[in-house]
């Protein structure tokens, strides 16, 4: 499929989701990784509080601060033309009330030139979504593993095993619809609650861990691309081992500079013969007296 030109519209998704033409996500936080996954033709970006982790090195998500995120934000907006970038609201900026999730979501927008704000979680959450909605901002939901509440879940666990807590699910993805959502994460759910909400949805829905028949796909780019060690989901496929290479290439770097090896000749400049020379001249003091006189 020829990926088009320009802004991708927000209706789109909706387009895509109709003709079962499978959503590209994925997330990035600085201008290499923004410009990088233009030109690999995604469709939508994710400058996600999984920032807190892969970039600024905290243990979850958590703590991750409005002007930190807005930055990273403000940063990929900048660098793409026809993705779509989605902001993804920190803890603590949105559910307090309506009032402070429609500030942070006009501040994701002006200063962060996001296109989509994204909140997780229903229940509760759907005023705030609703709220943001009526602002005017578009907004995308997150059902299932929530990182940001991860601590009252049980931890960073498959939601959704039993078929009480899958029609929860299903119930809080149809009020995030309801409350006027352009498009749903869908993180760490068995496939078949993930088939139903897609189904039963009109909006496009984004599996992270969640099954083959979501309309669409999203990874941590830090994970897809080997660069974060350790353990890593199951849902995780890793593309590339680049933490590797990255590491390969620092050591070579680190030898050849105590050895000597480097900078070699065609890394350094010259310069012409007679103003060595007169160079030389000067910073060897035979121009000294004569400044001296003068």
């Amino acid at each position: 499929m020829s990926i088009p030109a320009g802004k991708l519209p927000l209706p789109e998704l909706l387009a895509m989701k109709r003709r079962g033409d499978k959503i590209v996500m994925v997330t990035a936080y600085d201008a290499p990784g923004a410009r990088f996954a233009e030109d690999a033709g995604i469709d939508v970006i994710l400058v996600g509080d999984t920032a807190a982790m892969v970039v600024l090195g905290h243990g979850g998500t958590t703590p991750v601060t409005v002007d930190e995120m807005l930055f990273l934000t403000r940063t990929v907006s900048r660098q793409v033309h026809r993705p779509i970038v989605v902001g993804d609201l920190p803890f603590g900026s949105y559910e307090t009330s309506d009032e402070d999730a429609v500030r942070t979501a006009v501040r994701f927008v002006k200063e962060g030139g996001a296109d989509i704000v994204k909140l997780e979680g229903a229940g509760p959450m759907v005023s705030r979504a609703r709220a943001i909605v009526e602002a005017g901002i578009p907004v995308m939901g997150h059902v299932g593993l929530t990182p940001q509440s991860a601590t009252m879940l049980g931890g960073f666990k498959t939601q959704g095993r039993t078929a009480e807590a899958a029609q929860r699910i299903v119930d809080g993805a149809k009020e995030l619809e309801a409350a006027g959502c352009c498009s749903l994460v869908l993180e760490a759910v068995p496939s078949p609650v993930a088939a139903r909400v897609t189904r039963e949805l009109s909006l496009p829905t984004i599996g992270i861990g969640a099954g083959a028949d979501c309309d669409g796909q999203v990874l941590v780019y830090h994970d897809l691309l080997g660069l974060s060690e350790g353990h890593l989901p199951r849902f995780v496929k890793r593309y590339a081992n680049l933490s590797a290479e990255i590491r390969d290439a620092l050591t070579a770097y680190a030898a050849e500079v105590r050895s000597g090896a480097f900078p070699e000749r065609q890394h350094t400049y010259a310069m012409p013969e007679e103003e060595q020379a007169a160079f030389e001249s000067v910073s060897s003091g035979d121009g000294g007296e004569h400044d001296q006189r003068g």
